[in-house]
Order: C-alpha cells, then sequence, then structure tokens
C-alpha cells in the first residue's frame, strides 16, 4: 500500500495481481489498484488530470497521461474523498507504479498531488 499527502490531499493505494486477467506464457500481467483521494485540509479542491509511471523488472517505463480518473474529474471539498479501481497490465511479474494528480482549488491555484510509489507483484514474489 502506498500513502502520500500533498497540500491536504491523501492518496492511498492498494493493489492486487488479476491471475483470472493475466496470462504470463504471454508476458502479460495484470494488476488492479484502488485509489482512495481524500480531502483532509481545508480548501476544496478538484482533480483535473493524472500522470502515472509504470516501470516492469526490465525497467521498461510506461507513462500514462489523461483528464481526469474513469471518466470523472472530482471536486473534493473538505472532509470528502473519491475511491476507484482501475488496472494495469506490465510484461513481468514484478514492477511499480507512481505518479500525480493534477489539482486546481477554488482560487485556482494548480498543484500536484503525489502519489507515492507501489509494488506491482505477484503474491508469492513479493519480498
Amino acid at each position: 500500500m502506498s500513502n502520500a499527502v500533498t497540500r491536504g490531499i491523501r492518496v492511498s493505494v492498494k493493489c492486487k495481481y488479476l491471475p483470472e486477467r493475466s496470462s504470463p506464457s504471454q508476458k502479460q500481467y495484470v494488476f488492479a489498484y484502488t485509489v482512495r483521494i481524500s480531502n483532509e485540509g481545508a480548501e476544496t479542491a478538484q482533480l483535473r488530470s493524472r500522470h502515472w509511471v509504470i516501470t516492469d523488472a526490465n525497467s521498461l517505463v510506461q507513462e500514462v497521461r489523461g483528464e481526469g480518473v474513469v471518466g470523472a474529474q472530482p471536486v473534493l471539498k473538505a472532509g470528502q474523498y473519491f475511491e476507484y479501481t482501475s488496472f494495469c497490465a506490465i510484461a513481468t511479474a514484478r514492477g511499480s507504479m507512481h505518479g500525480t494528480y493534477q489539482m486546481i482549488t477554488d482560487a485556482g491555484e494548480r498543484f500536484d498531488a503525489v502519489i507515492a510509489p507501489f509494488d506491482l507483484a505477484l503474491p508469492h514474489s513479493i519480498n
């Protein structure tokens, strides 16, 4: 699990391997990750876009950028949270992800909420 707080925005991530969606013989390992974005600060903030950095065990890096998350650009008032689950596939049994969510406050200030690194790993390969 990863956990980071930036300007009152806490981003927590849990990840699990999906054997039923993976095909190791074809070098495809699929992971589900559930993200909870909580506003623990005093100012309202909207998630506008995302930037993910996904690295496999061969050091192959994929970068994913886009508007919002799962088709949404949630507005989080103080005390509110937004949670979603998404997926990623890599070519190795182990890897990692990290990134940022680009946020904007009601006052128009932009900042990047950090998504701390977390492991993508088969249960038996976690050390």
